[in-house]
């Protein structure tokens, strides 16, 4: 960092310095951490030799602390993945279900931004599609912080509610289904690169709540890559500027997703295996009624706290993944 002519590179500094920062922040979970068991042992120590049962609650609760931190960082070692690091973005599309399904991509948008806000990530609604009578029909948002993708990766799959619909006024039980994709951001280094010319940039007035500023000018912003086909839109900010900036962060990201499934087939047929890439999988139900079940397909982890779940608690089902695909 103290190299003469840095700055005068400004992205090469920049990334120095969120890489400075990742392990300032390293290092100082690595003192804390020692510290508090020391703190702990102590404790403890002083305990056994005044024969002081007084203690005993306090050194239990720095304990499980200790157990609750270790987790995390087992946790952490498990993302080795080359985008692991990066910010995440999510979309979520209703599926079968109408209405009802609407309603679910909206519990379901509210259980990410309640588990972001859990992991101290700064959330960004890029893009929203109200439903026609109520929820939404898709959302598409960006988690920002460290390892957000190399967690929310977890979640990418179909997801199935069972409940009596609050929509139906004989008090039927439902089932409705979304999907949600997960992709990592792609950081501004060269990686994916786009050129002007395989653009179609569209504007348009900016639908939804929002105040006198939208519907009023073209600051809504869609874009089209002509060689892929790939469309996305972003209408959450106030200006067109800033909505083509969030638009190029979803395309390269798409792109990026593009480039390693292409990857990944060429890999499956040098190996001979055979994968299918379907929608109808659903990786996890949410069991409403006739009884409360939160349950993963893919890892047989459940609970049957479903409102700790829809709140965000989505800890047990990540890490239960993290283990299950610590060796792929």
């Amino acid at each position: 960092m103290h190299r003469p002519g840095l700055w005068d590179q400004p992205e090469e500094a920049q990334k120095l310095m969120q890489e400075l920062s990742r392990y300032q922040g390293k290092v100082k979970t690595f003192s804390e951490l020692s510290r508090a068991i020391e703190d702990v042992a102590v404790l403890w120590q002083l305990a056994v030799e005044d024969d002081d049962p007084g203690c005993e609650a306090e050194i239990a609760g720095g304990v499980r602390q200790l157990a609750e931190t270790f987790d995390r960082l087992e946790l952490e070692i498990l993302l080795s993945g080359p985008y692991d690091r990066n910010n995440a973005i999510m979309t979520l599309h209703a599926g079968t279900g109408g209405t009802e399904a609407m309603d679910w991509v909206q519990m379901l948008y509210r259980m990410y931004v309640r588990w972001g806000e859990r992991q101290g990530y700064k959330i960004d609604t890029l893009d929203l599609l109200p439903g026609d009578e109520a929820g939404v029909k898709s959302v598409t948002f960006s988690l920002m912080g460290e390892n957000a993708f190399g967690y929310a990766k977890a979640e990418k799959g179909v997801h199935r509610l069972v409940r009596i619909s609050p929509f139906d006024a004989s008090g039927r039980r439902h089932t409705s289904f979304a999907a949600v994709d997960v992709i990592p951001e792609v950081a501004n280094d060269g990686e994916i690169t786009i050129n002007s010319e395989e653009l179609k940039v569209d504007t348009y007035r900016s639908g939804g709540a929002g105040g006198q500023h939208v519907n009023k000018t073209d600051s809504a912003v869609r874009m089209t890559h002509i060689p892929t086909g790939i469309v996305v839109q972003c209408q959450s900010e106030r200006s067109q500027i800033q909505n083509r900036a969030s638009c190029m962060r979803v395309l390269q990201a798409k792109l990026l997703e593009r480039q390693i499934k292409e990857q990944e087939m060429e890999l499956s047929e040098l190996r001979g295996e055979q994968q299918e890439i379907a929608w109808g999988s659903q990786i996890r139900s949410y069991v409403f009624q006739p009884y409360s079940l939160v349950k993963d397909h893919r890892t047989n982890a459940e609970t049957g706290n479903v409102s700790a779940v829809m709140d965000g608690e989505l800890a047990e089902f990540i890490a239960a993944y993290l283990q299950q695909n610590k060796m792929m």
